[in-house]
């Protein structure tokens, strides 16, 4: 399949794909050096990224944001020149500071969601980062643009959009997830492409779209590009590669998963999420999981009510204890065969 190059502002990936953000743990430096390596966009997610850190449960903050360096180095070693960014949720407590510490760490790039990133273009004045909202319907883009254009004067470097078969949290009510068509969908995409079109042509430049969920395969990129996108966002099948941070048991996990055993989850963000059925989603409501301590990690959750620890959840999945932690997956995970190097998952994308 012949495709472009990915151009966000003065910066160019020969690839056009972009490894999504997966936290807490799994695409640290390694997986997002791989990815720039071999010419696409590697993205570090910057969720709890420093709980491997000895003064994490202390100093979660400064161990995150120290951690924040710590992988862009280790990235940008592997990566041979390639391009390196973040993902960082907006729902993230102190969201300013970990955009600053990633700007400050040489970040080529900021993705942002879980909520739209309003301040993202006030937090990056003046520096060479480029930012990407992401966005999952017409009404988040125009609302997004729209505040941009007023408030800051700006466009997206890039756009992302993500869609219903995608993993981990998602931008849509918890019934809507299920009920969307493809067809619906892409008409959806049309709209927020048009929505797009507009600013490009106010501001006189390029708005560069990259679409995220449920990118499984060559097909899934074919049927991607299509539809006039300028790059793909895929995450899921990079967890079944060698290079990817996650412990060994939670990429088999995604190769013995059933397509019957992937659901739609409810987050302590206050956001419908998607995972793999497991002992931790049978025993959520029996309340063993309940926090004992707080990490401060994302704005909105109150510890004495939510039924279980989302960074704990997570970290103990990354960590390879996957009967007790938050599988988050991709609609299409059940179709992991086995373990891959990132250089094959992206050849079979684009041969």
């Amino acid at each position: 399949m012949q495709v472009k190059p990915l151009k966000i502002g003065d910066i160019t990936a020969k690839i056009p794909i972009i490894q999504g953000g997966m936290g807490i743990g799994i695409s640290l430096g390694n997986l997002a050096g791989a990815v720039a390596k071999e010419g696409g966009v590697g993205i570090i997610s910057t969720a709890q990224i420093g709980f491997c850190e000895p003064d994490y449960n202390k100093n979660p903050l400064e161990a995150n944001l120290r951690a924040i360096s710590k992988y862009l180095k280790k990235a940008r070693k592997r990566a041979d020149g390639g391009i390196v960014g973040v993902n960082i949720m907006t729902a993230t407590k102190e969201y300013y500071r970990y955009v600053k510490a990633s700007v400050e760490a040489g970040a080529d790039l900021i993705i942002s969601g879980a909520g739209l990133p309003v301040d993202l273009p006030e937090y990056v004045k003046e520096s060479k980062t480029k930012i990407a909202p992401i966005v999952s319907t017409k009404k988040s883009a125009q609302v997004l643009l729209k505040l941009w254009a007023r408030k800051y004067n700006r466009i997206p470097d890039l756009l992302v959009i993500e869609g219903p078969e995608a993993g981990g949290h998602l931008g849509f009510k918890k019934e809507e997830i299920t009920q969307i068509k493809k067809e619906e969908y892409q008409k959806e995409i049309k709209e927020i492409q048009d929505t797009v079109r507009e600013y490009e042509e106010c501001y006189k430049a390029h708005i560069p779209i990259a679409l995220a969920g449920g990118i499984y395969d060559k097909e899934d990129a074919k049927e991607a590009f299509l539809l006039g996108v300028d790059a793909i966002q895929v995450a899921t099948r990079f967890v079944t590669t060698e290079e990817c941070d996650a412990a060994e048991e939670y990429k088999q996990a995604y190769i013995k998963c059933k397509k019957e055993e992937i659901e739609i989850v409810q987050s302590p963000v206050g956001m419908p999420g998607r995972a793999i059925h497991n002992v931790f989603q049978e025993k959520i409501a029996t309340g063993v999981y309940r926090p004992k301590h707080c990490h401060q990690c994302i704005n909105g959750c109150n510890p004495a009510e939510t039924p279980y620890c989302i960074t704990e959840a997570l970290i103990r999945a990354a960590q390879g204890d996957i009967e007790n932690g938050l599988l988050f997956c991709g609609a299409k995970a059940y179709k992991a065969e086995k373990i891959e190097t990132v250089h094959r998952v992206i050849e079979s994308f684009f041969e």
